[in-house]
Protein backbone atom coordinates (compact mmCIF):
# COMPACT_ATOMS: atom_id res chain seq x y z
CA UNK A 1 0.00 0.00 0.00
CA UNK A 2 1.61 3.15 -1.07
CA UNK A 3 1.30 6.64 0.38
CA UNK A 4 -1.96 7.91 -1.08
CA UNK A 5 -3.78 4.85 -0.20
CA UNK A 6 -2.94 4.91 3.07
CA UNK A 7 -3.67 8.94 3.39
CA UNK A 8 -6.97 8.09 1.89
CA UNK A 9 -7.95 5.53 4.26
CA UNK A 10 -6.41 7.56 7.05
CA UNK A 11 -9.09 9.85 6.20
CA UNK A 12 -11.80 7.31 5.60
CA UNK A 13 -11.76 6.17 9.50
CA UNK A 14 -12.62 7.53 12.54
CA UNK A 15 -11.39 5.24 14.60
CA UNK A 16 -8.44 3.24 14.02
CA UNK A 17 -8.37 -0.91 13.06
CA UNK A 18 -7.96 -3.26 15.95
CA UNK A 19 -4.45 -3.48 16.68
CA UNK A 20 -3.74 -6.74 18.25
CA UNK A 21 -4.88 -10.04 15.97
CA UNK A 22 -7.20 -11.35 18.14
CA UNK A 23 -9.44 -8.33 17.74
CA UNK A 24 -9.28 -8.53 14.06
CA UNK A 25 -10.43 -12.08 14.24
CA UNK A 26 -12.84 -11.55 16.40
CA UNK A 27 -13.92 -8.46 14.85
CA UNK A 28 -14.17 -10.78 11.56
CA UNK A 29 -16.01 -13.46 13.72
CA UNK A 30 -18.82 -11.48 14.78
CA UNK A 31 -19.48 -8.67 12.34
CA UNK A 32 -18.26 -9.83 9.18
CA UNK A 33 -18.93 -13.53 9.14
CA UNK A 34 -21.98 -13.17 11.75
CA UNK A 35 -20.14 -16.16 13.31
CA UNK A 36 -20.42 -18.73 10.51
CA UNK A 37 -17.12 -20.66 9.33
CA UNK A 38 -17.72 -20.53 5.82
CA UNK A 39 -18.20 -16.39 5.78
CA UNK A 40 -14.66 -16.27 7.78
CA UNK A 41 -12.96 -18.41 5.32
CA UNK A 42 -14.68 -16.48 2.29
CA UNK A 43 -13.72 -12.66 4.33
CA UNK A 44 -10.16 -13.87 5.48
CA UNK A 45 -9.19 -16.00 1.93
CA UNK A 46 -8.17 -19.09 3.67
CA UNK A 47 -9.35 -22.50 3.73
CA UNK A 48 -12.60 -23.65 5.68
CA UNK A 49 -10.83 -25.57 8.15
CA UNK A 50 -8.47 -22.59 8.93
CA UNK A 51 -11.18 -20.55 10.00
CA UNK A 52 -12.91 -23.02 12.19
CA UNK A 53 -9.12 -23.54 13.65
CA UNK A 54 -9.69 -19.73 14.18
CA UNK A 55 -13.05 -19.91 15.78
CA UNK A 56 -11.87 -22.58 17.83
CA UNK A 57 -9.10 -20.80 19.15
CA UNK A 58 -11.45 -17.88 20.06
CA UNK A 59 -13.35 -19.80 22.22
CA UNK A 60 -10.39 -20.82 23.93
CA UNK A 61 -9.48 -17.15 24.41
CA UNK A 62 -12.86 -16.81 26.11
CA UNK A 63 -12.83 -19.26 28.27
CA UNK A 64 -9.23 -18.70 28.78
CA UNK A 65 -8.06 -21.83 27.98
CA UNK A 66 -5.22 -19.82 25.31
CA UNK A 67 -3.34 -16.81 26.20
CA UNK A 68 -1.48 -14.72 24.01
CA UNK A 69 -2.28 -14.94 20.27
CA UNK A 70 -4.47 -16.95 17.92
CA UNK A 71 -1.56 -19.24 16.42
CA UNK A 72 -0.96 -18.37 12.54
CA UNK A 73 1.12 -17.63 9.50
CA UNK A 74 2.35 -14.27 8.83
CA UNK A 75 0.75 -14.66 5.57
CA UNK A 76 -2.16 -15.39 7.19
CA UNK A 77 -2.24 -12.66 9.87
CA UNK A 78 -2.14 -10.22 6.58
CA UNK A 79 -5.00 -11.19 4.90
CA UNK A 80 -6.46 -10.93 8.24
CA UNK A 81 -5.61 -6.91 7.70
CA UNK A 82 -6.85 -6.57 4.70
CA UNK A 83 -9.76 -7.91 5.61
CA UNK A 84 -10.33 -6.25 8.02
CA UNK A 85 -9.15 -2.47 6.87
CA UNK A 86 -12.00 -3.56 3.85
CA UNK A 87 -14.55 -3.91 6.45
CA UNK A 88 -14.23 -1.38 8.91
CA UNK A 89 -16.20 1.16 9.20
CA UNK A 90 -18.24 0.92 5.40
CA UNK A 91 -20.65 3.55 6.22
CA UNK A 92 -18.20 6.26 7.32
CA UNK A 93 -16.32 5.01 4.14
CA UNK A 94 -19.38 5.68 2.10
CA UNK A 95 -19.61 9.33 3.81
CA UNK A 96 -16.49 10.43 3.33
CA UNK A 97 -15.85 9.57 0.32
CA UNK A 98 -19.10 11.22 -1.16
CA UNK A 99 -18.06 14.64 1.00
CA UNK A 100 -14.71 14.47 -0.77
CA UNK A 101 -16.07 14.03 -4.33
CA UNK A 102 -18.31 16.62 -3.51
CA UNK A 103 -16.14 19.56 -1.68
CA UNK A 104 -12.87 18.50 -2.26
CA UNK A 105 -10.14 17.61 0.63
CA UNK A 106 -7.25 19.23 1.60
CA UNK A 107 -3.93 17.79 0.97
CA UNK A 108 -0.97 18.09 2.91
CA UNK A 109 2.18 16.99 1.67
CA UNK A 110 6.13 17.12 1.65
CA UNK A 111 7.66 15.62 -1.34
CA UNK A 112 10.26 16.30 -4.29
CA UNK A 113 8.72 18.00 -7.23
CA UNK A 114 10.85 18.28 -10.88
CA UNK A 115 9.63 20.58 -13.33
CA UNK A 116 10.17 21.37 -16.80
CA UNK A 117 8.93 24.58 -18.22
CA UNK A 118 9.88 27.59 -20.86
CA UNK A 119 13.58 28.24 -21.14
CA UNK A 120 15.63 30.01 -18.67
CA UNK A 121 14.19 28.78 -16.10
CA UNK A 122 15.64 25.88 -13.80
CA UNK A 123 14.07 22.30 -13.81
CA UNK A 124 16.68 20.55 -10.72
CA UNK A 125 13.98 19.03 -8.53
CA UNK A 126 13.11 20.83 -5.32
CA UNK A 127 11.59 19.31 -2.01
CA UNK A 128 8.40 21.14 -0.93
CA UNK A 129 5.64 21.78 1.25
CA UNK A 130 2.22 22.08 0.12
CA UNK A 131 -0.90 22.27 2.20
CA UNK A 132 -3.41 22.89 -0.54
CA UNK A 133 -7.28 23.03 -0.82
CA UNK A 134 -8.07 20.31 -3.51
CA UNK A 135 -11.25 20.01 -5.91
CA UNK A 136 -13.76 17.59 -5.58
CA UNK A 137 -12.53 16.05 -9.37
CA UNK A 138 -9.54 15.11 -7.99
CA UNK A 139 -10.95 13.30 -4.89
CA UNK A 140 -12.76 11.29 -7.57
CA UNK A 141 -9.88 10.40 -10.09
CA UNK A 142 -8.06 8.90 -7.04
CA UNK A 143 -10.56 6.96 -5.95
CA UNK A 144 -11.52 5.89 -9.06
CA UNK A 145 -7.75 4.90 -9.83
CA UNK A 146 -7.81 3.05 -6.43
CA UNK A 147 -11.13 1.01 -7.21
CA UNK A 148 -9.16 0.24 -10.18
CA UNK A 149 -6.10 -0.97 -8.56
CA UNK A 150 -3.73 1.20 -9.80
CA UNK A 151 0.01 1.63 -8.67
CA UNK A 152 1.56 3.94 -6.55
CA UNK A 153 3.03 5.80 -9.40
CA UNK A 154 -0.51 5.79 -11.37
CA UNK A 155 -1.53 7.30 -8.29
CA UNK A 156 1.20 9.39 -8.02
CA UNK A 157 0.64 11.22 -11.82
CA UNK A 158 -2.86 12.05 -10.62
CA UNK A 159 -1.73 13.91 -8.01
CA UNK A 160 1.41 15.66 -9.68
CA UNK A 161 -0.89 16.60 -12.36
CA UNK A 162 -3.67 18.02 -9.96
CA UNK A 163 -1.00 19.79 -8.04
CA UNK A 164 0.43 21.44 -11.49
CA UNK A 165 -3.24 22.51 -12.28
CA UNK A 166 -4.32 23.89 -8.99
CA UNK A 167 -1.60 24.74 -7.00
CA UNK A 168 1.55 25.25 -9.78
CA UNK A 169 -0.23 27.14 -12.60
CA UNK A 170 -3.32 28.33 -9.67
CA UNK A 171 -6.17 26.90 -12.12
CA UNK A 172 -4.45 28.21 -15.14
CA UNK A 173 -3.95 32.00 -14.18
CA UNK A 174 -0.10 31.67 -14.37
CA UNK A 175 2.92 29.54 -15.45
CA UNK A 176 0.70 28.29 -18.94
CA UNK A 177 4.00 26.05 -20.05
CA UNK A 178 4.97 24.41 -16.66
CA UNK A 179 5.04 20.20 -16.48
CA UNK A 180 5.43 19.00 -12.84
CA UNK A 181 6.21 15.31 -11.87
CA UNK A 182 6.65 14.32 -7.95
CA UNK A 183 9.79 12.63 -7.54
CA UNK A 184 9.78 11.97 -4.09
CA UNK A 185 6.90 11.87 -1.15
CA UNK A 186 8.52 12.26 1.99
CA UNK A 187 4.70 12.72 3.67
CA UNK A 188 1.40 13.22 3.19
CA UNK A 189 -1.80 13.62 4.70
CA UNK A 190 -5.56 14.32 3.59
CA UNK A 191 -8.40 15.76 5.40
CA UNK A 192 -11.46 15.36 3.99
Amino acid sequence: MGEIDEGLERAERTRPIPVHLNTRVRFLWEKVAKEDTRLLARAAGVSVRTAQRWARSLADLAEGELTGDIPMSKANAVKVERAVRAAWQPRVKRRVRRDAEQRGFMLHIQATFGYSAAGGSTDDPRPRIITHKMPGSVAQRLYEARDAGATQAQQEKILAEALRDEYFKDSGRRARGLDVELNDIAWMDMEL
